[in-house]
């Protein structure tokens, strides 16, 4: 079984920055990809970022510039460091971690950008 624990979200300004971050417990293998996905109020979940063990990245358009995805391997966490954020970034913004063909997920963490 895996666990994903979110911190890091909460209250900004237009403009300022946040960084989430997320550990995984439980049985990780090193072969796996990690990542951030979001859903605002009305809107579908989407990606935001995503990051494999080797550390290729990939990122969504809108956050290309301003967010980026790391990860520490040792400590099993990923983190999403998020500048120049608007108020369009505001969503509750879940961690996710794929694999053997598995995908599982944290409990979420809300991001609320003020304009």
């Amino acid at each position: 079984q895996v666990q994903l624990v979110e911190s890091g979200g909460g209250l900004v300004q237009a403009g300022g920055s946040l960084r989430l971050s997320c550990v995984a417990s439980g049985n990780i293998f090193r072969i796996n990809v990690m990542g951030w996905y979001r859903q605002a109020p009305g809107k579908q979940r989407e990606l935001v970022a995503s990051i494999m063990g080797g550390g290729s990245t990939n990122y969504a358009d809108s956050v290309k510039g301003r967010f980026t995805i790391s990860r520490n391997n040792a400590k099993d966490t990923v983190y999403l460091q998020m500048n120049s954020l608007k108020p369009e970034d505001t969503a509750v913004y879940s961690c996710n971690l794929q694999q053997k063909g598995y995908g599982y997920w944290g409990q979420g963490t809300q991001v609320t950008v003020s304009s």
